[in-house]
């Protein structure tokens, strides 16, 4: 699956489930006279831990995809160092050769 159609969805129903939660609270506690603020502090709470419980296989989709390109862009860095490292050896080694040969001639 696309790594950015995992985490929109994955993102998509994290703020639906706390939509729904803080729906249902703000028609259950505030008549009562429990504050917006309370309602939406509880909908994040609830909703945290509902996500963590049933949605593990898509934040593990969205973790692995994170790990994936990670990795991805570790190697294409270190490709790249290594290709200069590769040409700064080269050019070392051609210098040092040329001066140890200079420095044995009389």
């Amino acid at each position: 699956m696309n790594p950015r159609r995992t985490w929109l969805l994955f993102s998509l129903i994290r703020i639906g489930l706390f939509a729904v939660v803080l729906a249902i609270l703000l028609l259950l506690l505030t008549p009562g006279g429990v504050p917006a603020w309370i309602s939406a502090l509880l909908a994040a709470i609830i909703a945290f831990c509902l996500s963590f419980i049933f949605l593990r296989r898509q934040r593990e989709e969205a973790a692995k995809s994170l790990y994936e390109a990670r990795v991805s862009t570790k190697r294409s860095q270190s490709s790249a160092s290594g290709d200069d490292e590769d040409s700064e050896d080269a050019a070392v080694d051609g210098t040092a050769v040329d001066g140890a040969a200079a420095d044995k001639q009389p």
